[in-house]
This record gives C-alpha cells, structure tokens and sequence, in this order.
C-alpha cells in the first residue's frame, strides 16, 4: 500500500507538470491512452484474458463512472491547488465512506468514530482555510471529488468477488478516459501536446498502472483492517513531493489539517476493525442450535 500511493503521487504530480499547458480534461485522455497501453499486456501476461469482458458488469461500470466524476473533479482542482492541499482533502473519503454506510445500511459508527469524522472534517477545512488568501475554487471542487471517490469504494462492495481486481482497475481506466474525451470535446479544448508532455504522461499512465496492481496485490496479502491505514502515507508523499518538484510547503494551519485527517481516518480504520473483529469473536461463542 505504501508503494500505491507513492505511485498514485508520482502519477499526479506529472500530470500537474502536464497541466501547466495542456487543459485538465485533455491530459486525463492522454494519460489514459498511455495506462491503457500500459495495463492490457499485464492482464494478458497474469491470464486474465477471459476474464476481460467482466468490465461490462453493470456494477463495474458504476463504480467506473463514479470514479470518473471523480477524477475529472480532481484534475480540475489540481490545476488550481497545491498537490499536497489537493491530496489531504481527498483523503476524507474513507471518513464519508463510513458517514455514508451509517446513514444508508444503518451500520453502527458510534460516538467514538464519529467524533473522529468530525475531527477529518475539520481538518478538511484547515487545509482549505475558506475565507483566507489560501482559499480557492479548487479546494472547493476537491469536497465533491472526495465524495465520489467515496462512491467508487462503495459500489466495489458490489462488485462480483470473482471479477480480478486489475480487471476492474482496467474497466477504471478505460471508463475514466472516455468520460474525459466526451467533455472535453463538449468544451471543444483540444491542443497537441510536445513531446515533452508525451512523456510526463506517459510516465502518469505508468505510475496509474503500477498503483492500481500495488493495490490489488495489498488487499490480496493482508487483511483490509491492516492494510487500509498505509493508504494515508499519500498525504506524505504529496507534501514532499510538492515541497521537491515545486517548492509548496503547507502553512502550520494547514499541516495541522494534514495530521488531524490522517489521524481521524487511521483511528476510524482501526475501531471499525476492532468493532469486526468483536463482533466475528461473539458469532464464533455462539453455539450452533440442534
């Protein structure tokens, strides 16, 4: 997992390199044409060659268009925020996850983990400091990008246990990179990228691909309860990256921000797997009945 979101965060910040000159929408296509490339020789090499048409299982394809939303939300906020502000703010979709799970499936959160919710959304709003010179319309389309990020993690739920991971991530990427191509036609901004940005996304799609198979390999190992509190690392990669490639250093506020959401979400992590792990332990002294 920490290898993931050291990927994920090389993926972004090429494509921020690219999105000093090619429009936000335009560089989710090339870079998707590249991940394409990419990815299909992978899963033809793992035998997943029968399993490829599993990419139109209506449950894969929700969850592709959420995260296309998704995406798209997040490419145009990264054109106009930080990568490290940009990065903070989404990790807040495992907190919604969990809000979202109480709220329609009536799963148990109690006061503990919501207080904890509560504190990553406040911690959200310390990133994006409304209301100061650091506020901007990017923060404000990173809230709805995290929302349906979160959306993605709960039709994966949904998801046919016998669909590959890579496959879906595959269906994810294709999906992504259609959605882009439609609006950006709509918006009719087209430009022909230099070689130069050829190959910063080319790179992006490399790195989207290698994230998306370190994933799949980590909740393949591991338990989700163990795996699932390294996604934070993300935020770290973010601010170095953002401090190495483009000299962003986060105010205090908002490093407090930073450190309050990864907190919260690893303490909400955590309680929910000691809450299953409770919970499978009382099923398991119950005895069977005659």
């Amino acid at each position: 997992m920490v290898a993931a979101t050291s990927t994920f965060v090389a993926c972004d910040s090429l494509m921020k390199l690219a999105l000093a000159d090619v429009p936000p929408l335009e560089v989710l296509v090339l870079r998707g044409s590249f991940a394409s490339l990419w990815c299909l020789p992978l899963l033809l090499a793992l035998g997943y060659r029968s399993e490829i048409l599993a990419i139109t299982n209506r449950w894969v394809l929700l969850r592709a268009f959420s995260e296309s939303l998704a995406v798209m939300l997040f490419i145009i906020a990264l054109s106009k925020i930080t990568l490290g502000d940009l990065t903070a703010i989404m990790q807040t979709s495992p907190l919604i996850i969990v809000l979202v799970a109480a709220l329609v499936w009536r799963e148990p959160v109690g006061v503990v983990r919501a207080s904890f919710i509560g504190l990553g959304f406040l911690g959200a709003l310390m990133v994006a400091q409304p209301g100061s010179s650091a506020a901007s319309w990017g923060a404000l389309i990173a809230f709805p990008s995290a929302v349906f990020a979160a959306g993605r993690d709960l039709l994966s739920r949904q998801v046919p246990r016998n669909v590959p991971g890579l496959v879906t991530a595959f269906a994810t990427i294709l999906m992504v990179m259609v959605c882009s191509a439609i609006a950006n036609s709509l918006a009719g901004v087209w430009m022909l990228p230099s070689h130069l940005h050829l190959i910063q996304l080319a790179g992006a799609g490399f790195f989207l691909m290698c994230g998306q198979f370190f994933v799949f390999l980590a909740y393949r190992l591991a338990p989700a309860g163990i795996v699932a509190p390294f996604s934070y690392t993300a935020a770290l990669w973010a601010v170095i990256s953002g401090a190495i490639v483009w000299g962003d250093i986060p105010n205090s506020l908002g490093f407090a921000g930073m450190a309050l959401i990864v907190a919260s979400g690893v303490a909400v992590v955590m309680l929910g797997e000691r809450r299953r792990r409770l919970a499978m332990g009382v099923a398991g002294a119950i005895p069977e009945s005659n």
